[in-house]
């Protein structure tokens, strides 16, 4: 049988070379990895989940964790990550939602993560940070070997969840065909061998750090250095031993404010890559400046994995995100008549290729809603494409807030702010962040004779939204502008308080 992902992974594998390295001696290789993957497929399997079954996984990052993705593969399971940040009250929209059989959290939330999981007919079992836990007991006693389950090119292997605009988050279907074509693709034009050795510093319930640099990495037989979060100083006494790094804007305005960074500290470093949300043409250029390498800037989204890329060879240019993807086609269109526009002219951004999602989890009018009769996905970025080819994103169609690689829809923070007794209502917008991209800024309104202040706002979201979608700052204005429609001109508040986080 064949296993679409999962087999070209297998084959990638170099035996004894190392895959996983973490901090403390602990340390896995490819042949480990196999091995505990079996195990934990056959536990899955013991467990009653089949092949289209969801397990969803809320889980710190470990190697386990990362070896549980591959087991889900393996099983021909549906994985469903889920960030760690979110609460037990949006984590039960998400159960009812994909209505997993199988959801993996700390020992020290399962009791909590039970009373909404049981209700959906959910089993709990636990994953620490450690790699101890009920799922990883259970896998003791399994046998490494796996008959790997039969899953084609169209079959799901991950369902993420992402933000919108209005309603609730929606579950993009990712399958197997999705997520291989992407890896190598974006292997070969970056040039990732078994000689390298990643420094991996992303969360893994995210495209990014999931698939781009962990997938890469396994179908490249490369090693990485796996950290638990991101911190400066433990980066840069790993650079020395490393050839690549994947991060975020954050991540080098960061290391831009510590001293140690210069040319020798990157001397093996072969190549800097960025995402997930823009990266200031300043920071690429005193980057540069600093060490001598020029950050690679990539643009993807959850529905479509990575479309374009600036190139490995050749210019990379600052604030443009490079070049479509072999095999990946983008184009621009005028968003009212879906004329495609020549160069340099600015309107919609469509994608179209083996990397495009199958759709929305559960969501047929809005699947077809997103795409066009030809069959390209309507990104809701704003962009052009210049005389030379390289893309450039100028904004969004949507209000979307992308604050440290996190995608924000305002109107779910929004929700909670109104419901603040003293409140009459709330606009919820990103504004420039020289950290973390846009910072989530609300401009609130009180009932007449109410005085409220920034603390009591916050303390008021503190259990009801993950700690990424709380605003940075709140702003008490006597009313919000409107058109002449009555709708909410949030364009005039991002440019009234577009220097909120850089005033001195």
């Amino acid at each position: 049988m064949s296993n679409h992902l999962f087999d070209a992974i297998k084959a990638a594998a170099r035996s004894d070379a190392p895959f996983i390295m973490m901090n403390g001696g602990r340390s896995w290789n490819y042949e480990d990895v196999l091995a505990l993957s079996g195990r934990i497929a056959n536990t899955i399997d013991a467990l009653g989940i089949r092949p289209g079954d969801r397990v969803a996984v809320q889980v710190d990052k470990s190697a386990e964790a990362l070896i549980l993705y591959l087991a889900c593969l393996r099983s021909g399971a549906v994985y469903l990550p889920l960030n760690t940040a979110y609460t037990l009250n949006e984590l039960d929209y998400f159960i009812g939602d994909a209505q997993p059989r199988l959801v993996v959290v700390p020992a020290a939330t399962r009791d909590s993560v039970e009373t909404v999981a049981k209700p959906h007919g959910a089993i709990v079992e636990t994953l620490n940070a450690d790699g101890s836990g009920s799922l990883m007991d259970l896998a003791k006693d399994e046998q490494p070997d796996f008959v790997d389950a039969s899953r084609g090119t169209d079959d799901l292997a991950a369902i993420l969840y992402t933000s919108g605009t209005t309603g609730r988050s929606k579950g993009a279907m990712l399958t197997h065909g999705n997520l291989l074509s992407n890896a190598l693709t974006l292997r070969d034009v970056w040039r990732v061998t078994a000689d390298d050795r990643l420094i991996h510093a992303l969360p893994i319930f995210h495209t990014h750090g999931l698939f781009v640099a962990t997938n890469v990495t396994l179908l490249s037989g490369a090693s990485m250095f796996l950290l638990p979060k991101f911190d400066p100083d433990e980066v840069l006494s790993l650079m020395p031993q490393a050839t690549l790094m994947m991060g975020v804007p954050t991540f080098y305005v960061r290391l831009l404010q510590n001293p140690r960074l210069d040319h020798h500290a990157v001397s093996t470093m072969r190549l800097f890559i960025s995402g997930s949300a823009p990266l200031l043409a300043e920071t690429h250029v005193e980057f540069k400046n600093r060490t001598g390498h020029a950050i690679l800037e990539r643009y993807g989204m959850t529905e479509t994995n990575m479309n374009t890329s600036n190139p490995y060879d050749g210019e990379r240019i600052a604030g443009t995100v490079g070049f479509p993807l072999p095999g990946v086609t983008v184009r621009v269109t005028d968003p009212a008549t879906g004329k495609v526009l020549p160069a340099d002219e600015t309107g919609m951004i469509e994608i179209k290729g083996p990397n495009v999602f199958k759709g929305y989890w559960r969501m047929p009018e809005k699947t077809a809603a997103e795409f066009t009769a030809d069959g390209f996905f309507i990104s809701g970025d704003l962009g052009k494409i210049d005389p030379a080819g390289y893309v450039h994103i100028v904004g969004r169609g949507k209000d979307l807030v992308i604050s440290g690689g996190y995608n924000i829809y305002p109107k779910e923070v929004e929700g909670e702010i109104d419901q603040i007794v003293g409140v009459v209502e709330s606009a919820v917008i990103g504004v420039p962040h020289p950290d973390f991209g846009e910072g989530v800024t609300a401009v609130v309104v009180c009932k007449p004779g109410v005085v409220l202040d920034e603390k009591e706002v916050l303390g008021a979201l503190t259990d009801r939204l993950a700690r990424y979608k709380q605003p940075k700052r709140v702003i008490f204005a006597e009313d919000l502008p409107r058109n002449t429609m009555g709708k909410v001109q949030k364009n005039v508040l991002r440019q009234q308080y577009a220097d909120l986080y850089t005033r001195t």
